[in-house]
């Protein structure tokens, strides 16, 4: 039976990647590499360092480790700075309606995002009374895919992950949901999440009534 759902935040609960490409943009800009909106795709659901890593590789650069964190952390200041702007209007279409429902069914819900910054992103949206569970990146070493940040949050939702529906809009988040044992939703279109068990092409008609409907064996 499903008795919880694990969330991932951007680009599901909220859209902070616009937040996250203007940032890697200016960092790029300053450092003369080649970064566009393409490129910016294969870093969602991945980690920072693994985002600049994948940025270095595509410019064919190499640093010293301590260089790539300092750029890393000057990255998430700039993304951090501009946190401050979000307010509780800035829940995608569907996101708080199906938090809300979640909670006066009575499920348990987790965040499971790689984000190290999702702490202030759901204090800025009001949203933390909707969590029993904050799963980020400063929780797991290990980032999507690996299932790690699904399992710590199945774990102290004291749930085994068959019990779970992960909600996620990136390929490797999916693909960390099946590593686990998790049922999945997917978010977002299908040569990204079509290999989640049930996919929407946005929040908004991932409504608790369709999910329901499609695991109606679980519920």
């Amino acid at each position: 039976m499903i008795k919880g759902f694990i969330f991932d935040l951007d680009g599901v609960i909220t859209d902070t990647a616009e937040l996250h490409y203007e940032a890697w943009k200016k960092l790029s800009d300053e450092m003369s590499w080649d970064f566009d909106r393409e490129l910016n795709e294969k870093l969602r659901g991945i980690s920072r360092m693994d985002s600049i890593k994948v940025i270095m590789d595509h410019n064919k650069v190499t640093l010293e480790e301590q260089t790539v964190i300092d750029l890393a952390t000057k990255k998430n200041d700039l993304y951090v700075a501009s946190l401050d702007h979000m307010t509780p209007e800035d829940y995608l279409p569907g996101a708080k309606e199906l938090l809300t429902h979640l909670r006066t069914e009575g499920f348990s819900v987790a965040l499971g995002s790689a984000s190290k910054n999702a702490l202030k992103v759901l204090q800025q949206l009001n949203a933390m009374p909707y969590f029993d569970v904050i799963g980020d990146g400063n929780s797991v070493t290990k980032s999507k895919p690996e299932p790690d940040i699904f399992l710590y949050a199945a774990e102290k939702l004291r749930l085994p992950p068959n019990n779970c529906i992960v909600v996620e809009d990136a390929e490797k988040g999916i693909d960390a949901a099946k590593a686990g044992g998790f049922h999945s939703v997917g978010i977002g279109p299908e040569d990204r999440v079509g290999h989640a068990d049930l996919r929407f092409d946005t929040m908004k008609e991932a409504t608790l009534f369709e999910v329901k409907s499609h695991f109606a064996d679980l519920f």
